[in-house]
């Protein structure tokens, strides 16, 4: 059964689980991320793609539903700029930023649908792993508040997870069988990401049960193309081609499984378009042309 979008509930959430801190001493929302040591070098270079959109230079970088800054890697993004405007709707998340950035940050309880600035406000926006908690019906316009934010020349970079993936589709019987070969502890312990609109506690095996999510509802590639790249300056890259439960299901400590990621990353370098729409989370790159 489809759940409803409740704006208050997705702030809820976040107040109360998503951005409390676990007993591992990281964020609950980090639980949904591949934290391992051998995926480290990879998720670190996925996280500073971002940094290749954006000019580092201006006063103003906005980023759209910044939560607490909650890795190292967030913080260069707004390196070069005046200002990082942190714009979310959990105070939570704002209290905690402002502990990372300090004088360096403005900080602001809004919808990132419903953004309260004038036009061209901003030299760049980021938005990471936002735009999937607002509904499909409603996402059109989260994308024209963004682009209505840009000054002329400059980026919008918006990163999401599709719904549909078919790299991941084709790898499904690689992770069905390292998880009958491979048992590790570290998989009873770290819950797997729930799906799109699922909200209820994910147990697996004898981990406890996850408290209860929130609103999440994704677009896949072909939707994308068709509703939203037609009315923007838009370009589609790779962030991470991979989903966390291939990452723990199909690469183990070592240096094998360094060694196969540092391919997967050369490979996503070479083929950015093609990971992009075919793999997991994909890089939404926007630009407003210079008149």
């Amino acid at each position: 059964m489809r759940k409803e979008f409740d704006i208050q509930e997705v702030k809820s959430f976040y107040d109360s689980v998503g951005w409390q801190i676990t007993e591992d001493g990281v964020y609950q929302n980090a639980r949904y991320e591949d934290l391992r040591p051998v995926s480290r070098e990879y998720i670190h270079k996925c996280h500073l793609r971002i940094n290749r959109h954006i000019s580092h230079k201006g006063k103003y970088l906005l980023d759209a539903g910044s939560g607490p800054l909650q890795y190292p890697e967030y913080l260069t993004y707004s390196q070069g700029y005046t200002y990082r405007v942190c714009l979310d709707l959990s105070h939570v998340a704002l209290l905690d930023a402002r502990q990372h950035i300090g004088s360096h940050g403005l900080f602001v309880v809004a919808d990132v649908a419903n953004l309260p600035f004038t036009d061209a406000s901003f030299d760049d926006v980021v938005s990471l792993h936002t735009f999937h908690h607002l509904p499909l019906e409603g996402r059109e316009k989260a994308y024209a508040e963004v682009f209505r934010m840009l000054k002329q020349g400059s980026r919008a970079v918006i990163v999401n997870g599709w719904n549909h993936s078919p790299l991941m589709d084709h790898a499904r019987l690689l992770v069905q069988i390292c998880d009958r070969i491979f048992i590790r502890d570290d998989k009873s312990k770290i819950p797997d990401p729930p799906k799109s609109t699922e909200s209820e506690p994910i147990a697996k095996g004898n981990a406890p049960a996850v408290p209860k999510g929130t609103f999440v509802e994704k677009f896949d590639a072909k939707s994308f193309k068709k509703e939203i790249l037609p009315q923007f300056n838009t370009e589609i890259l790779v962030w991470r081609s991979v989903s966390v439960r291939f990452l723990r299901s199909v690469i183990h400590p070592g240096w094998g499984g360094k060694f196969l990621l540092r391919i997967l990353y050369k490979l996503e370098e070479w083929f950015p378009h093609y990971f992009g729409e075919k793999g997991q989370y994909p890089l939404i790159i926007m630009k407003k042309k210079e008149e």
